[in-house]
């Protein structure tokens, strides 16, 4: 064959491949909405898929229904949780509203509170918000509202994961099994390798990150009962939510923390509070999640922080979430193909050895 028309071929299977990956990548950035809410729905199957197989082969239970127990078991956790919450929030901001004079004259009482005031006239200050508190909980009261139609408006968003994330557990094994069976049997078994290694990431990153939000928790309460803070269950859960968020999780709950902290002992219980707060925040950042997550994710430490700061800088909050998950998939594929490049260069070598 003459080698232009094998140039010009070869120049025309470049061009077409380039289109056709350029237009596939366009047609998910346009769709990219869709794309996301089903990684969230693959995300969440993946991390339900356990408990839902414990119902299905220890309980000899209908798999649908397991899903949907295990749906239930969800939404009541978190139903109780908001009650253990929102409930002595809300009597606190009013306790608060009403109180807020009181504990004004009384940090006056404190000797280094009151040299402070005298120079910054801080309580003069803190007197005229305690008199507009009572208009701005009004305008909160309607900005919660407003946020409260926002929250429903995503009601239909969420009910598309949960659908999606139904069939993934309900009919993921045997989809899986379809696509092994259009494969060679070596692929299907490297592709099931590397399923199984995702698979086993995710539920080792949502059991890491239950396990971290627990120790935060009884951390907060103790150090909460240690100052007589009152609300410290609500605020030790709240502060464990927060904490679920990598690296400024704990930042945020230790803010709203204090503020409550500040309220009851000023000066010392915030000052123990805010070195309790940096101490954990230092431990968990570069001791516990690293170690946690490299033993359940199977992620060196330096890949996890990595991966935290590169999340966290393209996506905000969801990425930083997502990130390690995304690291440890990212990971099993380079293994995979690690391990067939090694394969492919150990077997001539094994098959010329004998001749030689």
């Amino acid at each position: 064959m003459h080698p232009s028309r094998v140039s010009t071929g070869l120049v025309v299977k470049i061009v077409l491949v380039t289109a056709a990956v350029l237009g596939a990548l366009y047609f998910v950035w346009l769709s990219r909405d869709i794309v996301i809410l089903v990684m969230i729905a693959l995300f969440l199957a993946v991390a339900i898929a356990p408990p839902v197989n414990w119902l299905d082969r220890r309980a000899r239970m209908p798999r649908s229904i397991a899903i949907l127990l295990v749906y239930l078991g969800i939404g009541v956790a978190i139903f109780g949780i908001g009650l253990l919450i929102v409930p002595p929030l809300v009597t606190g901001v009013k306790d608060l509203s009403d109180d807020l004079p009181g504990y004004v004259d009384d940090l006056r009482q404190n000797e280094t509170f009151r040299d402070y005031d005298n120079k910054y006239q801080i309580t003069e200050k803190l007197r005229e918000q305690a008199e507009q508190l009572p208009s701005k909980l009004g305008d909160a009261a309607g900005t919660l509202r407003d946020v409260t139609v926002g929250v429903f408006s995503r009601f239909v968003q969420l009910f598309s994961i949960l659908v999606i994330a139904f069939f993934l557990v309900k009919d993921g094994d045997r989809i899986l099994a379809f696509v092994y069976r259009q494969l060679s049997a070596e692929r299907a078994r490297r592709l099931r390798t590397v399923t199984d290694d995702i698979s086993d990431a995710i539920v080792g990153y949502v059991f890491g990150n239950f396990v971290i939000s627990i120790a935060a928790g009884l951390v907060t309460y103790v150090t909460l009962l240690a100052l007589d803070v009152p609300f410290r269950v609500p605020l030790a859960i709240l502060f464990g939510f927060f904490d679920l968020v990598p690296l400024v999780g704990a930042t945020l709950g230790g803010i709203l923390v204090g503020i409550v902290v500040a309220f009851v002992n000023f000066p010392v219980g915030l000052i123990v509070w805010a070195v309790v707060l940096i101490l954990y925040q230092q431990v968990e950042n570069n001791l516990i999640q690293p170690v946690i997550y490299g033993r359940t994710v199977e992620l060196h430490p330096l890949l996890v922080l990595l991966a935290i700061l590169v999340g966290g800088s393209l996506l905000g909050v969801l990425g930083a979430l997502i990130a390690i998950p995304v690291a440890a998939s990212v990971q099993a594929v380079v293994r995979d193909v690690w391990r067939y490049r090694q394969a492919s260069r150990t077997a001539p070598a094994a098959a010329t050895a004998p001749s030689a």
